[in-house]
């Protein structure tokens, strides 16, 4: 380098498509000092990323600050404009792939992906400055020009599938709420083996009853609970008499946990083995026990009086928007109200 001034991290090297890259370690008190290039007010046309969105930015602080045993982050994608030198470590039993790199200070950067993480990272050092002493990995390309860098971006995204609610739910452990669900799909005997994990929705071969976000969501308004929600000993409780209690009410769902009827079939005639109607049950449970808190479990049985066939036209614009099961906010709620006053209580405005 010229100027003699620059970066210098371990790094390893590698190629993609002809093009070599690195992958270095960089502490985290550098990396607001990296990348610093201000994109907002820049044309789409001219940007290599989309806009920061600032309302994710203390989600991911939070998480770095209240997990500092256990949070990771993946690798930061990024693209520089200069030369770069590679100095491989003689004798390495990788050969010429591991050494450290070198970055002119006249460099500049684009994240290609990973500037909320950056930008979360920077808060969190504000907060807790000992975090600058650990490390995130960044993968860079260099010398790529803008069209190359926005090509980059978009095959970066392009592929990238977010997992489903289920499935996040089923491998979170930080989430009691999430811990919770998944005690329950497992305990309670109407839900055990008829819960799908990894899907949202059901297919109509599948034995699967109900789904694990179905269910974690029609808990969580059953105990008034949200996401990260602390719950206790007694409201875990809570919960497990409220949906086996519940079970006596639904014999189809006891027909279903025996094999005696087919989940496909339910799903085609009943409305009670829909997330919509879980929920808004959830909702009812929770005004259920407010109202009713000694006999809760003897009024709630009276849910299997509940005409719950497709077919009834109680469930039209409710639960059902012109022929389909809806699991619309208004939906849930409107089913919900329908549940309250069949059990005879006062309506409150259920939280959504």
């Amino acid at each position: 380098m010229s100027s003699g001034y620059g970066y210098s991290f371990p790094a390893l090297r590698g190629t993609q498509a002809g093009h070599e890259y690195y992958v270095a370690m960089c502490p985290l008190s550098v990396l607001p000092k990296l990348f610093v290039f201000d994109e907002a007010g820049i044309p789409a046309e001219l940007r290599a990323q989309r806009q920061l969105n600032h309302a994710r930015i203390p989600e991911i602080t939070r998480y770095i600050l209240e997990n500092r045993g256990d949070y990771a982050f993946s690798a930061i994608t990024a693209s520089l404009d200069s030369e770069v030198r590679f100095e491989a470590m003689p004798e390495s039993e990788g050969g010429s792939s591991i050494g450290r790199l070198y970055i002119p200070m006249t460099a500049k950067f684009i994240i290609n992906d990973g500037q909320h993480r950056r930008a979360a990272i920077e808060k969190a050092l504000e907060t807790q400055p000992e975090l600058g002493s650990e490390t995130i990995a960044v993968v860079f390309y260099t010398d790529v020009g803008l069209k190359r860098t926005q090509q980059l971006f978009a095959d970066l995204n392009k592929h990238a599938i977010r997992p489903t609610k289920s499935l996040g739910i089923l491998y979170d452990y930080r989430d009691p709420l999430a811990r919770l669900a998944c005690d329950l799909s497992v305990k309670v005997q109407f839900f055990k083996g008829m819960v799908e994990t990894e899907k949202t929705t059901i297919s109509n071969r599948s034995i699967k009853l109900f789904t694990l976000n179905g269910i974690y969501e029609a808990t969580g308004a059953l105990l008034g609970k949200h996401k990260e929600s602390s719950i206790t000993e007694t409201e875990a409780k809570l919960a497990y008499q409220f949906w086996v209690t519940l079970g006596r009410a639904m014999p189809e769902w006891q027909l279903a946990a025996e094999r005696k009827v087919s989940s496909a079939e339910l799903r085609q005639q009943f409305v009670h083995v829909h997330s919509v109607a879980l929920h808004a049950i959830g909702i009812a449970g929770l005004s259920l026990i407010k109202q009713r808190p000694k006999d809760w479990q003897t009024h709630l049985l009276k849910l299997r009086l509940v005409d719950w066939h497709r077919t009834s036209e109680v469930w039209e614009g409710k639960a059902i928007l012109n022929g389909q099961m809806s699991k619309a906010r208004q939906n849930v709620h409107l089913t919900a109200i329908y549940l309250m006053e069949f059990l005879g209580l006062k309506v409150d405005k259920p939280s959504l």
